[in-house]
């Protein structure tokens, strides 16, 4: 079998060589769909049109609404029958989306995060469980062939079922897992509250986090946990799924796979680029899909390309967590924010549980925030007062992030609801 890994070893240079040639490629793949043949018509763009990667500015920008208009055969580029899969997406913010796949896509999807696994030390010999689900969501089965196609021993897990998950980790000696933030601490503590311990009870030594938002203090927790090292994976459907970026075993960032992604940086409001370094919205162009290629489109996550070399080697760049999306932003009196400024503040305190829940509220005509918390199972309290203190403490860290007053409830382990799919973090009742 060829080496799928080779593109991770390229020098910075070769690969804006070969970024320019395949974005070349992409556009002629984008020429064969309605939408593009009409829109780079329009802006008489062609493959000869861009001479160097500075000219990618010169393409029209894509987004959600474009893919809803264009239902359901807009964006294809290839004849029906060379479809080999499509992917549908909830439609709970809209219109659903279809994202169709060739064969060739699926197999170049499965080794972007193939090569990501591999990264961090996944090898034929571990078992891998994963669980997130399958079907219409991409995580479950992008995570599904790359470790297929690395030799593990694949358990299809997909999302809940929370003892039966566990049964299984402990009888097949799970070493590495695919799993949504919030159900990982969840596992955790459900295999605390039988008096097991995750760290000597299980055989978990690594893992891949998706599917939410989360700070590097959740990502600690859940490291602690399990005493594992966990990394963070970014995708969305409209690209593939899962491995678009993944982290190293420096954990400093995520490895953009840039021979078959093009990522730029863009100030939401004025869409134009922003200095390395600094925050915007994650724009993408896909430079070797065959059915459904896709020219700046605009993810709505926002984050940061990093800065100089990451300690692994790779030449790949690198971008920050994602911090919240564009069209997650809460407005409070007339103040924005987004519910990760939140989680940051949270989760710096031991105090405080990993269950969390925001809820927007209009009284007498004015907004209100209230953050409801759970206590840490470790964090015993027998005293009203020591809670009181604790809820001012949240209450004045949180004006401090935020820049204005909310109200903070501070409640015993398990009494807000759990979810064994995405966590819900925020509850408008205005």
């Amino acid at each position: 079998m060829y080496d799928f890994t080779l593109a991770d070893r390229l020098c910075a240079k070769d690969l804006e060589t070969l970024q320019l040639e395949r974005l070349q490629e992409a556009i002629a793949r984008a020429l064969k769909s309605p939408h593009y043949a009409r829109v780079l018509g329009q802006a008489k763009i062609t493959p000869r049109s861009l001479n160097s990667l500075d000219d990618l500015a010169r393409l029209p920008l894509t987004t959600k609404d474009d893919l809803r208009a264009e239902m359901p055969w807009g964006f294809l580029a290839v004849p029906r029958r060379e479809v080999a899969r499509m992917h549908y997406s909830s439609g709970t913010t809209g219109i659903a989306t279809a994202v169709y796949h060739t064969r060739d896509d699926l197999r170049r999807w499965a080794e972007c995060v193939a090569r990501g696994m591999l990264a961090v030390g996944v090898t034929a010999d571990d078992v891998f469980q994963n669980m997130m689900g399958y079907g219409l969501f991409t995580g479950g089965l992008g995570f599904h062939y790359a470790g297929e196609l690395i030799g593990c021993m694949t358990i299809p897990a997909s999302s809940g079922q929370t003892a039966r998950q566990l049964q299984m980790m402990r009888l097949f000696g799970t070493s590495a897992v695919h799993i949504l933030p919030s159900y990982a601490l969840h596992v955790a503590h459900a295999l605390q509250e039988e008096g097991g311990d995750p760290r000597t009870d299980l055989q978990v030594r690594r893992g891949f986090l998706g599917g939410e938002p989360h700070t590097e203090d959740f990502r600690r927790r859940i490291e602690e946990a399990f005493d594992a090292k966990f990394y963070n994976c970014y995708g969305l459907s409209e690209m593939c799924g899962p491995g678009v970026a993944m982290e190293c075993q420096a954990q400093n960032g995520l490895h953009v796979r840039q021979d078959h992604y093009l990522a730029e940086i863009l100030d939401p409001h004025t869409l134009e680029p922003v200095p390395i370094g600094e925050e915007g919205e994650l724009v993408l162009t896909t430079l070797t899909r065959e059915a459904m290629p896709l020219l700046r489109y605009r993810t709505r996550d926002i984050t940061r390309l990093l800065p100089g070399e990451c300690p692994c080697g790779s030449a790949h760049q690198r971008m920050a967590r994602i911090n919240g999306r564009s069209d997650d932003m809460l407005i409070l009196r007339g103040v924005n924010f987004y519910p990760l400024q939140v989680e940051r503040v949270l989760m710096g305190l031991p105090e405080v549980g990993s269950n969390y829940c925001l809820v927007l509220t209009r009284e007498n005509n004015l907004d209100q925030l209230t953050v409801q918390v759970e206590l840490s199972p470790d964090y015993a309290v027998d005293d009203l007062r020591q809670v009181e203190s604790l809820r001012e403490r949240i209450a004045e860290d949180l004006r401090a992030e935020l820049l204005f007053r909310v109200h903070v409830r501070v409640l015993q382990p398990g009494k807000l609801p759990v979810s064994e799919g995405k966590a819900v973090r925020v509850v408008d009742n205005r």
